[in-house]
């Protein structure tokens, strides 16, 4: 899922083994599974009895990691890693995790996924305090805190750090003696924990990277949790009991592999319901029900079914087409979706067309897919998007931080319809989105954070406040 699609993405994904005598190509394994999740910059920390040894750089996994020689080199029977996607610090390799912190009594590997809403403060007074940091990225905050803590024992001195740091946070550190795990107190992000045939024990942000690790589903990381991992086990603490679950709704819409289960949930069954539901919302009279590849397969095929309208391949995207997320205009962005889809113009030609899509970002990609299976000879495209209208910045690790951003922020429905081109336009409304997902937690929306759709944040945003507040007055035009 990368730019020239959709224009949404995901900050990263992270990946660590303990226990394993070949745990850096585990983890190479675990991270390509989450490639979804962070396309611009890789890298891997390993622990060989207790010696750190760290490689990372800027592109794909299997460019970082082109030559078999950077992986054997990352030795040891334990190992973290991290794909990238930048929502806070540049492109520069400086920011590319997971960072390896060497001092005169111990050294850490730290990984991080999320946004930290208080993070220009902490730096600040860091900074005023003495702190240097190697990189602009929100992540090297919590090893400051920690070194800054006057507690007497490390353990003590992380759960300070992580009642200091704000926002959405899934760390995966890597000790000389231990890895550990901690989730922030509401659980934004996935964080799982496997468990392999030679005992072996895997946390990844994904339960698909488990499985493609041969590892077993153990549990989840809960909301205010630090998971110890070292040779004697599994050990359990809290740094907070403060907790009440705000899982993103968009790891189930759009970031999250359909192979993939978040809090018992299986994400492809999920967007199947959302597609069921919205199918009973928003009904249409068409000849044919297609999905915007990938994402949205899953939803489009639910609506199909509820519909009793057939589900066919209308779309058809090319697996091979270079990242053009990278280009500089948004000309060219728009361009690279003639190369990632294709109509097919013997399957929806002089038929009534229903597109089912997970999002709307700006419309563009909307409208750019609407040209193609018009041009392709459709009769009439309706588009059913199977979530609510994206309104609302996120603050806790999407790289959508402002409404002028949002073309829903700015247009009603009928005003998208006509940007996009569409015969017609419905969207899921935010019960049928609770509903399809389905969780039971005792918090609002069942445990789900739906700041997107409804600008109800779960947490005080701290540092973005101001900025929040700005964009509430912007007013864009897309037409």
């Amino acid at each position: 899922m990368s730019y020239e699609v959709k224009s949404l993405n995901e900050e990263c994904g992270i990946f660590g083994v303990w226990g394993h005598p070949d745990a850096a190509r585990v983890t190479y394994f675990g991270l390509h599974s989450l490639q979804h999740r962070g396309q611009e910059g890789a890298g891997i920390v390993s622990n060989d009895n207790g010696k750190l040894y760290g490689y990372r750089e800027l592109g794909l996994l299997s460019e970082v990691f082109k030559d078999d020689r950077q992986l054997t080199q990352l030795k040891g029977s334990a190992a973290i890693g991290h794909v990238r996607y930048a929502t806070a610090g540049n492109g520069s390799v400086d920011n590319i995790q997971p960072f390896l912190f060497k001092f005169y009594d111990c050294s850490v590997g730290l990984a991080h996924n999320g946004n930290l809403t208080n993070a220009c403060s902490l730096r600040t007074e860091l900074e005023r305090d003495g702190a240097i940091f190697h990189s602009n990225s929100d992540t090297e905050i919590l090893m400051h805190l920690i070194r800054r803590s006057k507690k007497s024992n490390w353990l003590d001195q992380l759960k300070e750090a992580l009642n200091q740091v704000k926002g959405g946070f899934a760390y995966i550190l890597m000790r000389q003696d231990c890895m550990i795990a901690a989730l922030d107190p509401n659980g934004f992000r996935p964080l799982a924990i496997g468990k392999m045939k030679n005992g072996a024990y895997v946390v990844a942000s994904e339960t698909c990277a488990l499985e493609v690790s041969g590892a077993e589903f153990v549990r989840d990381v809960q909301p205010g949790e630090i998971i110890i991992i070292n040779d004697e086990g599994v050990k359990i603490e809290h740094f907070t009991k403060d907790t009440q679950h705000a899982i993103c709704s968009m790891e189930y819409v759009y970031f999250a592999r359909p192979d993939s289960n978040i809090a018992g949930v299986n994400v492809h069954t999920a967007r199947k319901n959302m597609g069921r539901n919205l199918a009973k919302e928003a009904p249409v009279e068409a000849d044919m029900v297609i999905g915007v590849p990938n994402s949205s397969l899953s939803a489009a095929s639910g609506y199909a079914e509820a519909s009793g309208i057939p589900y066919e391949l209308g779309l058809v995207k090319n697996q091979y087409v270079a990242r053009t997320f990278i280009q500089p205009t948004q000309e060219l962005r728009e361009q690279g979706v003639r190369m990632k889809l294709s109509a097919v113009r013997g399957v929806v030609a002089g038929k009534k067309v229903i597109m089912v899509d997970d999002s709307i970002v700006r419309g563009t990609t909307s409208r750019r897919i609407v040209d193609l299976l018009k041009e392709a000879g459709a009769k009439e495209v309706h588009v059913r998007i199977a979530s609510p209208p994206l309104k609302y910045p996120c603050f806790y690790g999407i790289d959508i931080q402002t409404r002028k951003e949002l073309i829903a922020a700015n247009h009603s429905i009928e005003e998208i319809r006509q940007v996009i081109g569409a015969d017609s336009l419905s969207y899921l409304s935010e019960d049928g989105l609770i509903d399809a997902i389905g969780l039971n937690f005792d918090a609002p929306y069942g445990g789900l954070c739906m700041a997107y759709f409804n600008g109800d944040y779960p947490t005080p945003l701290y540092d973005y406040e101001e900025k929040y507040q700005a964009s509430l007055k912007e007013q864009t035009s897309f037409f």
